[in-house]
């Protein structure tokens, strides 16, 4: 009776370091791919490289010590190979080359198995889209697209102009969120650390004084006494707070919708989200839209771009309106998130077959909004935050001195 065959197993790539001399004599190092050590000396006999030493790198366990990889990696990645395919460097070569030339081991070792996916003869967006967790649904298929058309060039560089203006519209919103809430947090850890192991001596002074304290030395003595007794309930609180709210965001849709819907009622920040939210849905709907990607499948990638999920079941809900024959101009009006101006435009957009271009204006408008936005917020914010930090640590520091002025004004 015949057997069937096994199916052959996907061959495993390992990366060595090596160490040795080129061809001038001069000693070289570095790291490459290989699906076994005779293959790595051959790989780098081709290059001219006498090998002194060459060993498999092992990972380290639990992914302990490796870099994490930044959207900024992913960004500078696709500006790199969209330069050197114009260039008329073949893709394998320009894959290698661009490898070569980062210093993050895990993203070196993502491109590497990418080029080894195209060397194999797949499509780069194949390659890519095994690795979801880097490229996303929409710059797969956009790089899919520019594959097909035959201008993987242009997509590729269109696509670093995208993630580019997004990346840039996050970290607006990340500065504009995190500066009050470190600055506070830093605050907090020093009015503990006052309450822990200045207050008391101060109050054992006091205690020795035998008089009458003023009413808000006696509070911030309370106060320094409750945080002696209970300091480890604070700092457990103070610790899992966060961490406990980030868990419950991340797992739970109907917890993470009322934050995010909370998020926009906010006064200032609020305003700031939207608008961000506003512009990477328009920056996204334009890149795709004008890259041939069909309007409805356009919308989820869009979706998924907003960055609020008030916004991104919004977007959801004009999808599905428009795959029933309802134009985008009024799907998005059904929604009431989007302003009339967005509506407007859109709808200029479609009647003039011009949309892509008019989404881009959306965006570009918008950009500039949350731009001054969080300029003004943070040109408001650092005096309120230096006040309110004076207010905390210098009424701390007052009420403890105050019995002592007392004191020196009865001699």
């Amino acid at each position: 009776m015949a057997t069937k065959p096994e199916k052959s197993k996907k061959q495993q790539y390992h990366v060595f370091s090596w160490k040795g001399k080129d061809n001038q004599g001069q000693p070289v190092k570095g790291e490459l791919q290989a699906l076994n050590l005779n293959l790595a000396k051959a790989q780098l006999r081709k290059q001219g490289i006498t090998a002194e030493k060459i060993r498999k790198k092992t990972p380290a366990p639990f992914g302990l010590g490796e870099k994490k990889i930044t959207t900024r990696e992913i960004t500078l990645f696709t500006r790199q190979l969209s330069t050197m395919i114009r260039a008329g460097v073949p893709l394998v070569q320009s894959l290698n080359v661009v490898a070569e030339g980062l210093e993050n081991p895990a993203m070196q070792k993502i491109i590497l198995n990418i080029r080894n996916e195209v060397a194999d003869g797949n499509m780069l967006s194949m390659g890519l889209r095994k690795h979801p967790k880097y490229f996303d649904k929409l710059f797969c298929n956009l790089v899919e697209a520019g594959e097909r058309s035959g201008s993987l060039d242009a997509m590729l560089d269109r696509v670093a102009i995208y993630k580019e203006k997004t990346d840039r519209i996050k970290a607006k919103i990340k500065k504009a969120l995190y500066y009050p809430v470190a600055v506070m947090a830093i605050g907090v850890v020093v009015m503990l650390i006052l309450l822990l192991k200045v207050v008391p001596q101060f109050e054992s002074l006091f205690n020795s004084f035998n008089a009458e304290l003023p009413m808000i030395t006696q509070v911030v003595i309370d106060l320094s006494e409750f945080v002696q007794q209970w300091w480890w309930l604070i700092i457990g609180i103070l610790v899992l707070t966060p961490i406990l709210l980030i868990r419950s965001y991340k797992s739970s849709e109907l917890f993470a919708y009322r934050v995010d819907a909370l998020t926009l009622r906010l006064p200032v920040i609020g305003q700031i989200v939207r608008k961000s939210s506003i512009a990477r849905f328009s920056r996204t709907l334009s890149t795709s839209f004008t890259s041939g990607v069909p309007l409805v499948e356009s919308m989820a990638a869009a979706a998924g771009a907003a960055g609020n999920r008030v916004y991104s079941r919004a977007v959801f809900q004009a999808r599905d309106n428009i795959s029933v024959g309802q134009q985008l101009n009024f799907a998005l009006k059904t929604t009431h998130v989007f302003p009339a101006m967005v509506t407007q435009m859109v709808s200029i957009g479609e009647e003039s077959g011009s949309l892509d271009t008019m989404l881009d204006k959306v965006a570009g408008f918008y950009e500039e909004e949350v731009d001054d936005a969080v300029e003004g917020m943070t040109t408001l914010l650092e005096p309120i935050v230096v006040a309110v930090l004076g207010v905390m640590v210098g009424g701390l520091v007052l009420a403890m001195y105050l019995p002592i002025f007392k004191m020196g004004s009865l001699f």
